[in-house]
């Protein structure tokens, strides 16, 4: 399997440098992939072999790294981290693209990315697939200010909490800007409403582990959503579920099924 990094390109939206992939299949059918917090578009979808898996299997794969991220530019400012703005990123990658629209996946904070982009971008938006957060994409996702104090920490040896720890030592494994990801921590966690979640209207599938204690319930949430459908990805944690191969298989079955 070529788990190499592809090559990466640039375009500015919001005064912000947003490095981005475009892959696959030149003339298959778009997917757009948006990763999760503290990751990137390799971390998120090269390493683990969703580029590969959607490649072989016809796919134009894309994927850009979220401001703050990867090699995409890295504003400490919080107020340019609510959702709506990176689901704005997205849309706008499209648009440089000339792709009219894509099926869209995201995991974690990139699921969450994903619901505003479809939200504000409709039309742009073929179906959609939510890893690694269910219902805690309208109830929160729990205490994270913890994460963000983790994250400034002087080393992780001075960390006591423990998902802090988690998000640190993945911070630190991935090399990432530390205090761009504690800028967008404090703002990019806006939540949906019911009646905004109703309002999304194409095909979504949702996928969380079992073991997953970040995420809440993916049933819950396809139950909101009127062409919405639940997977437990069985026993896998928020960090090992997405490159599951029961995910894997589903996500090609049901991007095949919605055309």
């Amino acid at each position: 399997m070529d788990l190499n990094p592809p090559p990466f390109s640039r375009f500015v939206h919001d005064g912000l440098e947003i490095a981005f992939f475009d892959e696959g299949d030149p003339s298959g059918d778009p997917i757009l992939l948006i990763h999760g917090f503290a990751s990137s578009a390799n971390v998120n979808w090269v390493f683990p072999g969703w580029l590969k898996t959607l490649g072989d299997a016809g796919y134009r794969v894309i994927a850009l790294d979220n401001r703050g991220h990867g090699m995409s530019s890295k504003p400490y400012d919080p107020s340019l981290y609510h959702p709506q703005q990176m689901a704005g990123d997205a849309a706008a990658l499209l648009v440089h693209l000339g792709i009219a629209d894509a099926h869209v996946m995201g995991y974690s904070m990139g699921a969450r990315i994903s619901a505003f982009l479809a939200l504000r971008h409709p039309d742009r938006v073929r179906s959609l697939v939510f890893g690694g957060l269910g219902i805690g994409m309208v109830t929160g996702v729990g205490e994270w200010d913890p994460i963000a104090d983790a994250l400034v920490a002087p080393s992780l040896d001075d960390v006591t909490h423990a998902r802090g720890r988690m998000f640190r030592a993945f911070a630190d494994q991935t090399k990432s800007d530390r205090q761009a990801l504690a800028a967008c921590i404090s703002t990019s966690r806006d939540l949906l409403s019911p009646e905004e979640i109703r309002r999304i209207d194409v095909p979504v599938l949702i996928g969380v582990g079992t073991k997953d204690d970040i995420a809440g319930s993916a049933q819950e949430l396809a139950a909101l959503m009127p062409h919405a459908r639940a997977l437990d990805i069985p026993g896998r944690d928020h960090m090992l579920a997405v490159g599951d191969r029961v995910f894997k298989k589903a996500v090609l079955e049901f991007l095949a099924e919605v055309g």
